[in-house]
Order: C-alpha cells, then sequence, then structure tokens
C-alpha cells in the first residue's frame, strides 16, 4: 500500500471490539445520512456479526486516531459492504478506497466471486465513489421486512 494515499501511518486492521466499537459507531453516526443505522448496528448485533465475519470489519487508522471503517459479510456464496465511512477531514484521500480493496481481498480469500451493497437514492457522492471503484448499478427492486 505504500505511495498509494498521502497518509504516512496509515494502518488497515481488523477491529478489536473493546478498543474501536464506540469511535466506529460515533463515525457512521457522524457520516452523514449515507449511513443509516438500525437495531442490527446496536453492539450486541456488531458482537454476534464479529463471532461469524471477524476478518471482515477493518478500521483505519493515521497514527493513533481512527479515521475509516467498513463492516462486511460473507454468506458462503454472496458478500454484503453494509457500512463504510470515512471521517469527513480524510475523505477524498484514498482511505476508502484502501479500505474496499483490503474487504475485497478479505473476500476473495474467502472464496467469494460477487458482493452487493446499497446505497440510497440521494448519496449521489457514495453512488459516485462506488462506481469509480469498479461497482455497477443492478436493476431491481429492494425489499425487506423487519422481523419483531
Amino acid at each position: 500500500m505504500e505511495n498509494e494515499h498521502p497518509f504516512q501511518n496509515l494502518r488497515i486492521r481488523p477491529i478489536v471490539f473493546e478498543k474501536d466499537l464506540q469511535k466506529v459507531l460515533d463515525l457512521w453516526t457522524h457520516a452523514g445520512p449515507g449511513i443509516q443505522l438500525s437495531r442490527s448496528d446496536q453492539p450486541q448485533e456488531i458482537k454476534k456479526k464479529l463471532k461469524k465475519d471477524p476478518d471482515l470489519f477493518l478500521v483505519a487508522e493515521q497514527g493513533d486516531v481512527l479515521i475509516g471503517a467498513v463492516l462486511g459479510g460473507f454468506d458462503g456464496r454472496r458478500g454484503m459492504v453494509y457500512h463504510l465511512a470515512v471521517a469527513d477531514e480524510y475523505r477524498g484521500g484514498g482511505v476508502g478506497k484502501i479500505l474496499m480493496q483490503q474487504l475485497e481481498n478479505q473476500l476473495r480469500s474467502k472464496g467469494c466471486l460477487k458482493y452487493y451493497l446499497l446505497v440510497t437514492k440521494e448519496n449521489k457522492h457514495a453512488l459516485d465513489f462506488y462506481i469509480n471503484i469498479g461497482c455497477e448499478v443492478m436493476d431491481m427492486f429492494l425489499l425487506g421486512k423487519e422481523i419483531k
């Protein structure tokens, strides 16, 4: 990853739940309207997720400061990107791209051939970002049902 970004001390690593989760939740909360948090983003739900794919929840650190995070998953057939966020002051510098490259590497190592992600219609910046890294817009309906 040398010389791919303007950061001298950028480090990508798996999340450490106790150390990083609150910082990641704060990052997601302040990342703007693109990240829509739900019940599945509560700490107890994240803990369940980490039991399945601990290597698919990555954080980016600049020195000692957590500046980005990506949460992915793999069900044995397809991958999913749930949340990607980079702190405002670090956006546009390549951190998101590096996080996604590392997540793709992790998914590939598990045998994943394709991943999906969701972008809200009003989040043009995120849509442009994902298209720029090679994602394609798919013409389909998104359906969901909350289980209570």
